[in-house]
């Protein structure tokens, strides 16, 4: 169960059809319960709708969207199933995680290797731009996916799938991923290495280094 809850901006939110399918239920059972008690869940905020899906028939359907209060209380009109248990479980639990970042991330600390994230970033897009040349050089016929697919990797490595997910420590390791990698593509070119090898050399690493992170993280 990951990702039940949508950061937008500073603000915090699942929505109902994260709940329906956590919870085992049909989202129009959800949607119905939301539109029934709508005065107790204004209580703790306006109810939103982000966007709509295909529900029964191909009829579209609104996705409404809750912040922790309102989902919460939703959770109380459901039966207490095991289900239903686990997923509120977890679901307080990433609210809590969602909120414990929010707040590290207006701190000295992190805003510090944000930026020199940002620095050793624009390092490795030049090398990266020299690589995309090398590749295509040397016969690539998707050169331009290099920038995302050792970005993604790159991430991948310590936990996160984009920046603003990142913790301070997680922060600082995508710094040390970054310089690595580019280390090892520079090294590569200067070897004349295929550009397939130099991108396996980056995941091996990213491998290794994955298990460190792992445990300076939850060290």
């Amino acid at each position: 169960m990951n990702d039940l809850v949508i950061l937008k901006g500073k603000e915090v939110f699942t929505d109902s059809w994260i709940i329906a399918k956590g919870t085992n239920n049909q989202h129009e059972s959800i949607v119905a319960l939301i539109i029934k008690y709508k005065s107790d869940f204004e209580d703790f905020g306006s109810i939103e709708f982000t966007d709509f899906k295909s529900g029964k028939r191909g009829r579209p359907t609104k996705i409404y969207q809750l912040n922790e209060p309102q989902a919460t209380l939703l959770i109380t009109y459901l039966d207490n199933t095991e289900i239903v248990r686990m997923f509120k479980k977890e679901l307080v639990r990433q609210f809590y995680a969602m909120r414990r970042l929010i707040q590290e991330q207006q701190s000295s600390e992190w805003k510090f290797f944000r930026q020199q994230g940002k620095t050793v970033r624009l390092s490795e897009t030049d090398t990266l731009k020299e690589f995309v040349e090398y590749a295509k050089a040397r016969g690539s016929t998707n050169p331009n996916k290099i920038y995302t697919n050792y970005t993604r990797l790159a991430n991948k490595t310590v936990g996160i799938k984009s920046v603003k997910d990142a913790t301070t420590i997680q922060l600082n390791y995508l710094i040390l991923v970054e310089n690595i990698f580019i280390q090892i593509i520079l090294a590569g070119m200067v070897a004349d290495r295929d550009y397939h090898d130099i991108y396996r050399d980056c995941k091996e690493r990213a491998t290794q280094l994955s298990n460190a992170v792992t445990i300076g993280i939850t060290a």
